[in-house]
């Protein structure tokens, strides 16, 4: 099993380093067996965290209905880490995924950003929801749940991939 092992882990990815805690630069806010949260190394509000799954996934587009409960659980943990940091008003709080060409790092990676009305006026066009760069976690979860098993090719709002 050792080629599945390769497939879910790209040593040239610094999400999959930080993910074996390999990233002596990050610090891990929470994690367990399969997921990892850190904070945004250029955060757009005063909480910017990001969750990663420890498997090497290249992006929202990458997924299938068979991640909903995937999205579902990095959502989750999003959210306790608010809560632990005092932000208990979740009607302030963002949660989403940039999708291709707009990613930073080829790696599924959760933006959990609170209070919303406090995001930077100069990073607000990268988290509006539901445009071509940014898709809220339900919307995309609505979106899986209207998408097939996985194929190798991936549509999501309108647009088609290959699978990495």
């Amino acid at each position: 099993m050792a080629s599945d092992e390769s497939e879910k882990y790209d040593e040239s990815c610094i999400f999959c380093l930080i993910a074996k805690n390999q990233d002596e630069e990050t610090e891990v806010i929470k994690q367990n067996e399969e997921l990892v949260c850190f904070r945004d190394i250029c955060p757009a509000a005063p909480h910017h965290y990001l969750v990663i799954p420890r498997e090497h996934i290249h992006s929202c587009c990458s997924l299938s209905r068979e991640h909903i409960h995937l999205v579902e659980r990095m959502t989750s943990m999003g959210r306790a880490v608010l809560k632990e940091q005092g932000i208990t008003n979740m009607e302030e709080v963002r949660l989403g995924f940039h999708q291709p060409p707009f990613i930073s790092v080829g790696h599924l990676h959760l933006h959990v950003l609170a209070p919303v009305r406090q995001i930077s006026t100069c990073f607000e066009y990268k988290f509006t929801p539901e445009t071509d760069s940014f898709v809220t976690v339900e919307s995309l979860r609505k979106k899986l749940l209207k998408t097939a098993p996985l194929t190798g090719i991936r549509c999501i709002f309108g647009k088609c991939f290959g699978l990495p």
